[in-house]
């Protein structure tokens, strides 16, 4: 297949190219905006993770210290 080169591009082509550009980058705006809204999403479901670990690390450490006591209470009525 022989591909002709054009010589000159008409203003009315170089207005559809433009109109081709400008509507390709208004449609990467609005993917960018979604992916914005997703990670605004994704931080609020990792900062929920957070605080869920970070009360089970407490929860888990209060566990250590009472059962500990009860420990130390059992030896001290032993001796």
């Amino acid at each position: 297949m022989n591909v002709v080169a054009r010589e000159s591009w008409t203003d009315e082509r170089l207005d559809d190219l433009k109109e081709r550009v400008d509507d390709g980058f208004r449609r990467m705006d609005e993917r960018f905006a979604l992916m914005d809204q997703r990670f605004v999403q994704l931080d609020a479901r990792v900062d929920s993770l957070h605080k869920t670990m970070v009360h089970g690390f407490i929860a888990m450490a209060a566990v250590q210290v009472a059962g500990f006591a009860a420990i130390l209470g059992l030896v001290a009525t032993q001796l």
